[in-house]
């Protein structure tokens, strides 16, 4: 990807799960070196996640695309927040928490204009992110939550996942990185 900000070779040997519709992310991460596998199932079985995840070769990486299925509306919102629930648990239990190893979550909430409670799902998203890296912190195990902008790109949104699966990553846990425009307001610093 033309202007990355990783290095190539940045995620050899890394193994990035991605669960969801998130393309740009799986050829971003492919590029980078990392073995990039899919978890396929319908996340809201979640026998069917939790099958799917036992398949994976050991993920080290989850990237949960939360933007793509959600559709708007309440049924949208809950859809979308029980299937990175389910996709997230079934990844973690099979990868990290059983055989006591680290790991990392990655989830990407729907932009703001997404329709109506896209911010309800960023919201729940976030609050998923920091409620689970300090469940699962005994573990090893870290989250954090990708809020894209009305502005942000497929190509941005791959760079920034990127980045949090490499080794430069692994320092961030419980954090939401909004990504876009600065909001209005008053600003600080030196003028």
């Amino acid at each position: 990807m033309p202007g990355s900000i990783l290095r190539p070779g940045a995620l050899d040997g890394c193994v990035v799960a991605v669960a969801g519709s998130a393309a740009p992310v799986e050829e971003h991460c492919a590029e980078l070196g990392a073995a990039v596998e899919r978890l396929e199932a319908d996340l809201l079985d979640e026998e069917a996640a939790t099958a799917a995840a036992a398949a994976l070769s050991g993920a080290d990486v989850l990237v949960v695309d939360a933007a793509t299925p959600f559709t708007g509306g309440l049924d949208g919102y809950r859809r979308t927040i029980d299937g990175a629930w389910n996709a997230t648990r079934a990844v973690a239990n099979a990868a990290w928490i059983a055989p006591e190893r680290p790991g990392r979550v990655v989830l990407i909430a729907p932009p703001p204009d997404a329709g109506e409670h896209a911010s309800a799902v960023r919201a729940a998203v976030e609050n998923m992110a920091r409620t689970l890296s300090t469940e699962w912190a005994r573990y090893g195990v870290t989250v954090v939550a990708l809020l894209p902008g009305e502005p942000t790109t497929a190509g941005e949104t791959a760079d920034i996942v990127a980045f949090l699966a490499s080794e430069a990553g692994a320092y961030y846990a419980g954090c939401a990185f909004t990504l876009g425009a600065v909001p209005p307001g008053p600003r600080t610093g030196a003028a």
